[in-house]
């Protein structure tokens, strides 16, 4: 989130005692990478005078902009809270988690758990105009929870189109032996791993300058990272420019070229199975760059500022404000977008699903015996691409 222009003022004064570079403020706290992209160019303060910090005043109501935000955030743990836990209980639970892509669907729910059930804090928080009343311990943990799991998320949605895609090119070599269907299963366990591990490391730095700091003109303590004093400013941009390559620059053209040789690679069936398919393929790739390019559009236009190739201004300030907060709150509907783009539109789970609430306790009708006959006639959907209400990609990809 971004410094208010109120503000402005008392993070210059509190600049010598702190060691701390206003551009880095997190009103909000949301992210680490929200928390770095701040202050929209703040850094530039020291080209103005207190008078004229004082005249960037925001045109709007900002205490009625975050709690109209907070709205979307509540909105967005409810939905995500519910989806992401029943995506987790069901793939649990389930008796197909032997194919292609469970592992890598587990986790990515599980990752979008983790983020929405951080919500409240920040919420909170953004409720009493980013005041942190939780100590530097909990302003560090909640930080590193939220951005190793939202690299977490992102991460798992790359792997899941490299390997649905290698699964559809290696499909028509034949069945497989024992022993290679299981080392693809080991290969899948150390890539979630790997991706885990890529996450937290790409989190620490931003965690560890986090801090709990007091204003110096009122009793409000605000959730922030205090960088080194000889050079803040580069590690503000350098923060910044780590999560844009690591959450987009990278991720994005994996998935995109991923899932365009997906959809040029699904073989030969009837039309509207195709046009299905590939429309299904190409909603993976519109989704997430609907939710996460223009964050990252915003973030760049403050890292611009940063290094002076912008000019700051009093406009430019009120826009990154909004800009932050606003694509920083879009790009966490994914949380909620995923569950449904992954698995809710997906025949063999909704097959699950009803198995677990409807047929728990009816196995002696027979009917969780016929649904999982009917399941496994569109296994192959379901390893393959995972989509659509009809078994609409009639491949035969082999169980790993």
């Amino acid at each position: 989130m971004s410094l208010s222009a109120s503000d402005l003022t008392e993070m210059m004064e509190m600049w010598e005692e702190l060691n701390f570079s206003s551009a880095a403020v997190d009103a909000g706290g949301l992210s680490s990478a929200g928390a770095a992209a701040g202050g929209g160019g703040s850094d530039h303060l020291d080209n103005l005078t207190h008078v004229e910090t004082f005249m960037c005043q925001a045109g709007f109501s900002q205490t009625s902009f975050l709690y109209s935000l907070s709205v979307l955030y509540v909105f967005i743990f409810l939905v995500g809270l519910a989806a992401n836990a029943l995506v987790v209980w069901v793939n649990v639970r389930s008796e197909r988690n032997h194919y292609e892509t469970h592992l890598y669907i587990l986790n990515l729910a599980a990752a979008d758990l983790c983020v929405v059930a951080t919500l409240p804090v920040w919420i909170s928080s953004l409720l009493q105009g980013g005041h942190w009343p939780f100590g530097t311990a909990m302003c560090k943990i909640t930080h590193l929870v939220f951005s190793v799991n939202l690299f977490g998320s992102i991460f798992f949605l790359a792997c899941m189109s490299v390997d649905r895609y290698v699964s559809m090119a290696t499909a028509g070599d034949g069945p497989h032996p024992g022993g290679a269907r299981g080392n693809r299963k080991v290969l899948r366990r150390a890539v979630c791993v790997m991706a885990w591990l890529l996450a937290l490391a790409a989190s620490l730095p931003d965690a560890y300058f986090l801090q709990a700091v007091k204003s110096v003109h009122s009793d409000a303590t605000f959730c922030r990272p205090v960088y080194p004093a000889d050079n803040p400013s580069d590690w503000m941009v350098g923060v910044q420019t780590s999560f844009s390559v690591l959450g987009f620059a990278i991720p994005f053209p994996v998935i995109a070229v991923f899932y365009v040789l997906l959809a040029r690679a699904i073989p030969s069936g009837s039309d509207r199975e195709r046009r299905v398919s590939r429309r299904i393929i190409l909603s993976y790739i519109v989704v997430f760059l609907v939710c996460w390019l223009p964050y990252h559009a915003a973030l760049l236009v403050d890292t611009l500022t940063l290094l002076h190739v912008l000019p700051f201004s009093c406009g430019l300030e009120s826009f990154l404000y909004v800009a932050l907060h606003l694509t920083q709150c879009l790009s966490l509907v994914h949380c909620c977008v995923n569950p449904v783009l992954y698995n809710f539109i997906n025949r063999n789970y909704r097959y699950d699903l009803m198995k677990a609430f409807i047929f728990k306790y009816s196995t002696r009708t027979g009917l969780a015996k016929l649904i999982d006959a009917t399941s496994h006639a569109s296994d192959t959907e379901y390893s393959a691409v995972a989509t659509a209400t009809e078994n609409t990609i009639p491949l035969n990809v082999e169980k790993p």
